[in-house]
């Protein structure tokens, strides 16, 4: 894979959790919209924090775990 590819991709996951840390600030306080604006960003702000980590396999045995 070539640098300009990896990078690419960690900027992308860093754009896209900006977006949607943007997108729950903007939801209604709701119980509901709390509760699950909660989920969303949890789960699209892992993205890039695993991403790194992700991308540290050196080996065909290190993807395949």
């Amino acid at each position: 894979m070539k640098a300009e590819g990896k990078n690419d991709l960690a900027e992308r996951t860093k754009a896209f959790g900006l977006a949607v840390i943007r997108m729950t600030d903007d939801l209604e306080r709701t119980t509901s919209s709390i509760v699950l604006g909660k989920q969303v960003l949890r789960s699209a702000t892992s993205i890039g924090a695993n991403y790194p980590e992700a991308s540290r396999g050196r080996s065909k045995p290190e993807w395949s775990e």
